[in-house]
Formats: C-alpha cells, sequence, structure tokens
C-alpha cells in the first residue's frame, strides 16, 4: 500500500460504523467512508462535538449538519496549499491519499533533466495539477464541471502558481483527447482520475466500468515520444489494482520500454495504528 503519511494539515482520528473523524486545519469533521464496515468502540470525544457532519439520506444523497465552519478555508501539504470547501455528496474539495502519488511523479518531473508536458485528465479541483506544475511541469487541467476548473484556479493562486504554465480546459475528457490526436498534440506524463460514474457538459454518460479500456487505449496516442510517466486511479469498488494494472500494461506497454505497478492507497488512522484504504493507482514509468 502506498500511504500519504506527510500530511501535517490533515489526519484520520478514527474509523467506526462507516464512518472516518478528520481533522483538516483547525476543523473537525465526520464523513461517510464505505470502506469502513467495522464497528469498533468511538472513543474519541469529537466523534459527538466535531465541527461538522455528513449524514446520508435515505432517499439519495445527504447534507452536512454543524454551524462551526466557514465556507471555506486552507490546508497546506509541503509547498502546496489547497482551498478546503465542504460541498454536496460529503467532498471537501481534495483527496488526501493523492499526495502519495503528488511525491512520486514531482520527482520524477524534478529529476528529469527536460522539460516536460502533463496532461491532467478528470482533473477535479487541481491538486495534482499544482503539484505537477510545482516541480516545474507544463500542465492541461481537463474537467467537464466549470466550477472544479475555477476551484483549481484558486488553489494553483494559493500555491504562488497563478502565472505557472498551466492550461485550463472545461471539456469533456474524451472529445477533448480525440482533438488532441488530431492536433498532433503529445504528453510526457498522462494523469487520469476518473470517476465511477459521471456525465459530461452535453450529457456524455461516463460508466468506468464499461468505457476504462477504451478510454486509456485512447488516450496513450497523445503520449510523447520520449514519455516519463502515465498515472491512472481508481475509487471504484469491484476494480482492483490488478484489474487496472492489466489494464495499463496492455495499452501502454506494447511496443513501449517501461516498468507497471499498482497498490492501494491509504491514510494512517491515529486511533489503530492502522491504513484506511482509499482507492487505488496504477504507476507506469517509461524507458
Amino acid at each position: 500500500m502506498w500511504i500519504a503519511d506527510k500530511w501535517e494539515d490533515y489526519k484520520i482520528l478514527d474509523t467506526s460504523s462507516g464512518e472516518k473523524l478528520e481533522i483538516w486545519g483547525k476543523y473537525s469533521l465526520v464523513r461517510p467512508d464505505p470502506q469502513v464496515i467495522w464497528k469498533t468502540e468511538k472513543r474519541n470525544p469529537l466523534w459527538q462535538r466535531a465541527d461538522a457532519f455528513y449524514t446520508r439520506s435515505k432517499s439519495g444523497g445527504g447534507a452536512w449538519s454543524g454551524h462551526k465552519l466557514p465556507e471555506s478555508w486552507t490546508v497546506s501539504y509541503r509547498d502546496l496549499t489547497f482551498m478546503v470547501k465542504p460541498m454536496g455528496f460529503k467532498h471537501t474539495g481534495l483527496f488526501p491519499e493523492q499526495a502519495a502519488n503528488w511525491d512520486w511523479f514531482r520527482e520524477l518531473i524534478e529529476n528529469a533533466g527536460r522539460p516536460i508536458k502533463v496532461l491532467n485528465l478528470f482533473a477535479y479541483t487541481g491538486g495534482a495539477t499544482v503539484s505537477a506544475a510545482k516541480a516545474g511541469a507544463s500542465v492541461c487541467h481537463v474537467d467537464a464541471s466549470k466550477g472544479m476548473v475555477q476551484s483549481a484556479k484558486e488553489n494553483a493562486k494559493l500555491s504562488g502558481l497563478a502565472d505557472a504554465p498551466i492550461r485550463y480546459i472545461v471539456d469533456d475528457c474524451k472529445k477533448f483527447i480525440e482533438r488532441e490526436i488530431r492536433r498532433g498534440n503529445r504528453y510526457d506524463g498522462i494523469i487520469m482520475d476518473p470517476p465511477s460514474y459521471g456525465r459530461g457538459p452535453t450529457g456524455e454518460v461516463w460508466k468506468i466500468e464499461d468505457s476504462i479500456d477504451e478510454f486509456v487505449a485512447l488516450t496513450s496516442n497523445v503520449l510523447s515520444d520520449n514519455p516519463l510517466f502515465f498515472l491512472l486511479n481508481s475509487y471504484t469498488t469491484g476494480l482492483s489494482a490488478s484489474t487496472m494494472r492489466y489494464i495499463a500494461e496492455t495499452r501502454l506497454l506494447r511496443g513501449r520500454k517501461g516498468k507497471c505497478v499498482a497498490d492501494e492507497l491509504g491514510i494512517p488512522v491515529v486511533d489503530s495504528g492502522l491504513a484506511l484504504p482509499c482507492g487505488s493507482s496504477v504507476r507506469v514509468t517509461f524507458g
């Protein structure tokens, strides 16, 4: 397991009964987590007096309760700063477990000894975009949500990257890749963080089980002649790291030299000393 254990502004204090108790900077949150199927004793008093609680509705969705939070605030990771903003479907605008991947590709970019172009697909609020740009890469950030792209711009500004070579695109990722292929644009590093299910800006349907193999194959066409890395993430229950690795190996390493490894991502839990599983990643390095 790749564990994001270098956070100072974020912690998981405890997990039990389908929920996790977290610290985000100055504030404590209780949020649902489908991986937490155990029912250990909730000894930490913050379980009862957290600053905010997210509760699922029986009719779907859910809502935040508690009145102790500002609309947004910031947390830092290494030399990066991100906005935290509780939103619908329990999200906060950041996936802390991805810090393990940020560190991985930052080192690759910093040690490449050449200019690196990175493409970040399904890029959300830009955690990976900001990390790659901080390492010196030029980045193309693509997401179908205009609001998420705006948040990515704010995160870049918070990290001192307002003038960095980042290109922000609001578009369906597949349509964007098809245009990049026609234009002949190529990238040395590709980051792909697809949702389990989603819709593009004009109603395009994305279901990862049906689409991911074809999409990885399509995206391989925008890798440069001397690629550096490819990162593929999955939060979908039922799609194991080994399944995603099989797709990556067959679609990316036929005709290219490289190495493909896959594992779960995790975050330490203070109370138990164990790590909470948080999805999986496939890391491909070329050469």
